[in-house]
């Protein structure tokens, strides 16, 4: 099973905005569907809090195998799976036989996961400064190839380069 990071972020490492993205960008949540559907048999990976932050009618995201993780072991969900570690998520995600795992957030998941996975999936938005909650930057030790330049747009609110980025 492939591991994959999936996220998109400004010039200075933010990706949150009071509990939700900081822009609008339908190209990249266009993006983000399809690569996480991928073939069909696809996990994603994600906080207690970046679930909570999915509009309802979304969640789960549809033909994913959703896997939460919390600390709290008296959360539970009837339309996803509820773990209490990382490695019991990808743990699953194996046993479920899935070909991908998406690791699609929050901060804390992405900063626990950043040694783990073999590519991360970046979207850099071309501002600064416009959220709440930040990731350190990714360094020399990631090779970068770009994919996509998507300009400013009245459905994208910023310039975005895409981007994959594999371990040097």
């Amino acid at each position: 099973m492939e591991l994959k990071m999936i996220l998109a972020m400004d010039l200075d490492g933010c990706i949150g905005k009071e509990n939700g993205l900081p822009w609008r960008l339908r190209s990249d949540m266009l993006r983000f569907k399809q690569l996480t559907l991928g073939q069909g048999n696809s996990a994603v990976l994600m906080g207690r809090t970046t679930w909570e932050t999915i509009p309802e009618i979304y969640r789960p995201l549809i033909e994913r195998i959703n896997i939460v993780v919390t600390r709290n072991k008296e959360y539970h969900l009837n339309n996803a799976e509820v773990v209490y570690s990382i490695e019991d998520g990808i743990e699953l995600a194996k046993n479920k036989d899935c070909e991908e795992c998406w690791i699609i957030g929050g901060a804390n998941v992405y900063e626990q996961c950043r040694d783990m996975v073999d590519e991360i999936h970046l979207t850099s938005v071309e501002t600064s400064n416009s959220g709440d909650v930040r990731v350190g930057l990714f360094g020399e030790e990631w090779n970068r190839e770009i994919i996509e330049s998507t300009p400013q747009s009245n459905e994208n609110e910023h310039p975005t380069t895409y981007m994959i980025l594999r371990r040097s």
